[in-house]
């Protein structure tokens, strides 16, 4: 599939192996066309990844085989690979890619991580807004919603839930930005002042009860997809755990006519269409509207406002949401059985 070739990325060598190798056999896009991808939007990207630890889903054969998700990074790479190590909810550790440059990024493309997955975790000291000495590494500084539309539902739906999502977070003094997941939903990314994380995700727990308290028909909190109702809207509160990622924007997803997640304005989310984001529309579309989330770290805000409305519902009588297995037991969590599953169990 070609011969290797070798890039000189940030003073770093980084070798393409098998450059021709079909990424996207149905557009007839290849692991290099990938990889200069990457190079086009560099500036775009690396703001939203650099010095954030990254899981890799590795598809080795493209977007059209089967993949994996490798959180440890391998132990054949180059020495000037950038990692660090995590804490996972299990409480067990693991060293992972934290990139440093470009370079770091596009060696996870060539093992086939063709799409960014950064944690909602930064290194302080490659963060903008913090004081090193300060700061601390396992406290997240995003806040995220996925927006994961159930079978019927339509992207219509979609957009309604964000633009709801997007009123609750303006009602606190947060600025959430926006992007399509360049799958099927959309994800709004919220930089806030450094929390622990259970305080993110209660204060993510809180904004989907909202959301749903208003927009009952089409935005649900229901982790059980038995629960939720046709064409309803998972607002995932659960994308604020350790270890959990989401892809990253301007990353390309696997998907046949790659997508690229794409930031948008709240005016665009009315329309917009992840179809008309791919790596080739990509970059003509950085040329006419610009980079949406360019001012993101300009724009951190408090999640307190959301910690008192989380407060207000455990007032009201409302437990936690479940968790994902392999977390530890949160208090008054209820049931990680599904409910079809824990009703077998008391006949």
């Amino acid at each position: 599939m070609g011969d290797a070739v070798a890039l000189d990325i940030d003073g770093r060598t980084v070798r393409i192996s098998s450059p021709d190798k079909p990424y996207f056999p149905a557009i007839g896009l290849t692991k290099l066309d990938v990889v200069e991808h990457y190079q086009r939007v560099a500036e775009q990207l690396l703001p939203h990844c650099l010095g954030r630890p990254c899981n890799l889903e590795r598809y080795p054969d493209g977007a059209a085989g089967k993949s994996f998700m490798q959180k440890r990074v391998p132990a054949a790479r180059p020495e000037w690979l950038s990692t660090t190590e995590v804490t996972f909810g299990s409480g067990r550790t693991a060293e992972e890619l934290c990139p440093a440059s470009l370079a770091d990024v596009l060696w996870s493309i060539n093992l086939g991580a063709m799409t960014v997955h950064p944690w909602s975790l930064r290194r302080p000291e490659m963060s903008p807004l913090d004081d090193p000495d300060e700061a601390v590494f396992d406290e997240p500084d995003e806040l995220r919603f996925d927006l994961d539309p159930s079978p019927g539902a339509d992207f219509a739906a979609v957009r309604r839930v964000a633009r709801v999502v997007g009123d609750v977070l303006s009602e606190q003094d947060l600025v959430g930005y926006p992007k399509t997941s360049g799958s099927s939903g959309m994800h709004v990314i919220v930089r806030i002042t450094r929390r622990a994380y259970v305080d993110v995700r209660a204060a993510a727990v809180a904004l989907a009860r909202e959301v749903e308290r208003r927009i009952p028909s089409d935005a649900t909190t229901a982790w059980w997809k038995e629960e939720r109702g046709p064409g309803s809207v998972l607002i995932d509160y659960n994308q604020n755990l350790w270890d959990r990622t989401t892809a990253c924007a301007y990353a390309v997803r696997a998907v046949p006519d790659a997508r690229v997640s794409l930031p948008i304005t709240w005016d665009e989310v009315e329309d917009v269409d992840p179809r008309d984001a791919t790596i080739g529309t990509l970059p003509d579309l950085l040329a006419t509207r610009g980079d949406p989330m360019a001012s993101i770290d300009e724009a951190a805000g408090s999640i307190d406002g959301l910690l008192a409305l989380h407060a207000a519902d455990r007032e009201a009588g409302l437990p936690d949401l479940p968790l994902p297995p392999h977390y530890p037991k949160f208090p008054d969590e209820p049931s990680r059985v599904p409910p079809s599953r824990a009703a077998r169990r008391t006949r």
